[in-house]
């Protein structure tokens, strides 16, 4: 994850800067502070951890609920400054904006509008009839559903049938997040995965 010791605390009178950034849709959301305890934390819960002049080590959304959870910690070239990946549970902002940066296009990709959209699904304000709800409840109902999905798009490929190959494509990357999300895991985790094995290997 981060080493701690290459990061320079000594520099910001014993903090680093810290860029919040959403793992899914690349929105910078915030910028805050920490120091060794609080990265120390961040890194033992799995959820960001700050600290602030005035709050002290500071659990993001400890009290409010807007938790972030970490999918990767990156520090800079100065070993001053952190890029913290992060899967955010609600707004950023104190302000009840998604970012404190004012964003207007927070959900411009698709697929992150996606992911987002179920993270709501899968909250308690779900709206009656929620098909996605009911996916998220149903095991069974959401593995069978992969299986059928991957079917009809292998038999579309095979048809060479581009249009019902694009849909069902479409129908399987769906129930994918839907069940990646009822294992606990979300679109950020794929784009690291997928960012991870991009990288160049020595």
């Amino acid at each position: 994850m981060l080493d701690l010791d290459r990061l320079d605390f000594e520099k910001g009178g014993g903090l680093v800067t810290v860029v919040a950034q959403d793992a899914a849709t690349g929105c910078v959301l915030m910028l805050a502070h920490a120091d060794r305890e609080a990265l120390e934390r961040t890194i033992e819960t799995g959820e960001m951890h700050y600290r602030s002049r005035t709050r002290g080590l500071w659990h993001k959304g400890a009290t409010s609920g807007n938790r972030q959870r970490v999918v990767a910690l990156a520090a800079d070239c100065d070993g001053d400054a952190v890029l913290a990946l992060v899967e955010s549970m609600g707004p950023a902002c104190h302000t009840g904006a998604q970012s404190c940066f004012g964003a207007p296009n927070f959900s411009s990709d698709a697929l992150a509008r996606l992911d987002q959209t179920i993270v709501q699904r899968a909250g308690e304000s779900a709206p009656s009839g929620s098909y996605t709800r009911r996916l998220l409840d149903d095991r069974n109902l959401r593995l069978k559903k992969i299986g059928e999905e991957a079917a009809e798009f292998v038999l579309a490929c095979a048809d060479r049938d581009l249009n019902r190959a694009t849909n069902e494509a479409a129908d399987l990357w769906y129930h994918s997040l839907v069940a990646l999300r009822a294992e606990g895991g979300s679109l950020g985790d794929i784009l690291a995965m997928l960012g991870a094995r991009a990288a160049p290997r020595s």
